[in-house]
């Protein structure tokens, strides 16, 4: 085997094995967490400003129409064979379980999964980062943990909004274009849609916010030294953080089946 091959062998084995170094770093710098000054509350209410406050308006707006599309594509269905009042469990359960927490997933990918790659990218292409370790300062408890902590309390939250704005707006097509009394609406939607059904949507969520920020994060540290490196690392955050995100609720989905959920 010549020394191209070899090298480029050698090349292709460490991009596979990069990924579980930079996971490897970053749960080695978790207990940082919890000592005095690991806690970086700063950081962290700045991150959860630019996750979670800023998301708000944009994770009502879809979380409304998605809702308020499920509801007429139901109603247009149910319709037809007098059982108009089901519209109340597929929209909660399809919100809840499923599109809530994805639409959320999609929102963060867009906004904070890009945002973090960009970031670290750019203070790659500044050398920052090498003087961060020059210095004895762990980058990935320096850099990473702050925007997971952010993201593991804004996406939940983020969820729960989502949620009720999801329900609200099949609620808004069954009181309208079915003329279901409110009162029904929403009585029904307390008998069908119990707490464990919330819950695990939620538990969705806190999956997705470590898969966005790890996916975020290492496509930052992997950025090339140059403002275009900088831009594909973005680009490749995104694109990862989704399929990563839809393959993880494939998953949970089909775990969720196995205990009747």
């Amino acid at each position: 085997m010549s020394e191209e091959s070899r090298q480029a062998w050698k090349d292709l084995g460490w991009k596979l094995a990069a990924p579980l170094v930079f996971i490897g770093a970053v749960a080695l710098a978790l207990p940082t967490l919890f000592r005095k000054r690991g806690f970086r509350k700063r950081e962290v209410l700045y991150y959860l400003d630019l996750c979670g406050v800023h998301s708000v308006p944009i994770v009502i707006l879809i979380c409304l129409l998605m809702g308020a599309v499920m509801g007429i594509q139901a109603a247009l269905q149910l319709r037809k064979v007098g059982t108009e009042i089901f519209i109340v469990d597929l929209v909660g359960f399809a919100v809840l379980k499923e599109f809530g927490p994805l639409m959320v997933a999609m929102i963060a990918t867009g906004r904070a999964g890009s945002a973090f790659a960009a970031e670290i990218g750019t203070m790659k292409v500044n050398e920052e980062i090498s003087a961060l370790r020059t210095m004895g300062i762990r980058p990935e408890a320096y850099l990473v943990l702050p925007k997971l902590t952010a993201m593991l309390i804004a996406m939940p939250l983020l969820a729960v909004i989502g949620d009720v704005a999801g329900v609200a707006g099949g609620m808004l097509v069954g009181v309208t274009y079915l003329e279901l009394p409110l009162e029904v609406y929403w009585e029904r939607t307390i008998n069908a849609l119990g707490p464990m059904t919330f819950l695990l949507g939620i538990l969705k969520c806190a999956v997705f916010a470590i898969l966005i920020s790890l996916c975020g994060c290492f496509c930052g540290f992997a950025a090339e030294g140059d403002a275009q490196g900088v831009g594909r690392g973005a680009t490749r955050a995104v694109v990862s953080s989704i399929f990563f995100v839809v393959v993880a609720d494939a998953v949970m989905t089909i775990l969720y089946s196995f205990i009747g959920y």
